[in-house]
């Protein structure tokens, strides 16, 4: 049974849906804070964390960046009210591996949960050191190293580089990433992939803005140029 730590300040919002994670078998713990969701990331061990952004005491994004600090690669799923993109991203870089932003469909959530949780052991099938210019990737830690700094990558985020690295040169239609790697269960769009594409390119390009590695395909999809 997987155990599913919901990090969630709204009392009723929590509940539903640790009712809803309970009727398809889950064990699922609530933290109502930031500093309780980490203390509770590490004495409860989660398979998986439904971590809400806007939280007190410590924010989502920062108890996201201090799980991921620990070397801790338990899928992280953002729980967000903001639709911006910028916002989304945010929760991208400081490593989370996917979100879904409320008001959401609990069968929307659960898919979500389900995908993340049968990734959550896959291993790279491409090599698991890529260099890309001036950045290196290691695909098993999901670490990136650039200029001194160094990145986390969530699930899904690897999952879209290997497929691009997989046919590099060659265009990868948004709709093949979108299948293969979430599923048409989990309901995602268009802009679940360009969000995590942003991502992808402020922790690998020199300039997200002018990406040389990462290229945008128009009205098809991305390329990955080595």
């Amino acid at each position: 049974m997987a155990r599913i730590l919901i990090a969630e300040d709204e009392p009723e919002m929590a509940m539903g849906i640790k009712d809803n994670l309970g009727f398809e078998g889950y064990d699922a713990v609530v933290a109502s804070d930031g500093e309780q969701a980490v203390a509770m990331a590490e004495s409860e061990r989660p398979d998986l964390i439904l971590l809400d952004v806007m939280m007190p005491k410590l924010d989502g994004l920062e108890v996201c960046r201090r799980i991921r600090r620990t070397g801790s690669s338990v899928p992280i799923i953002m729980l967000t009210a903001k639709s911006q993109e910028v916002d989304v991203v945010r929760g991208l870089e400081a490593g989370a591996d996917d979100y879904v932003t409320k008001p959401f469909g609990v069968r929307e959530l659960l898919a979500r949960v389900k995908v993340a949780l049968r990734h959550a052991g896959a291993s790279p099938t491409v090599s698991k050191i890529l260099a890309i210019g001036n950045t290196e990737v290691d695909l098993a830690k999901g670490k990136v190293t650039r200029g001194g700094q160094e990145f986390s990558l969530g699930y899904f985020e690897i999952e879209i580089l290997k497929m691009l690295v997989e046919q590099a040169e060659q265009p990868v239609e948004r709709n093949a990433l979108l299948d293969a790697i979430w599923g048409l269960e989990a309901s995602p769009t268009n802009r679940t992939v360009d969000n995590h594409i942003v991502s992808l390119r402020r922790k690998i390009e020199e300039d997200a803005k002018t990406p040389v590695h990462i290229l945008t395909v128009h009205s098809i999809g991305y390329k990955f140029v080595p």
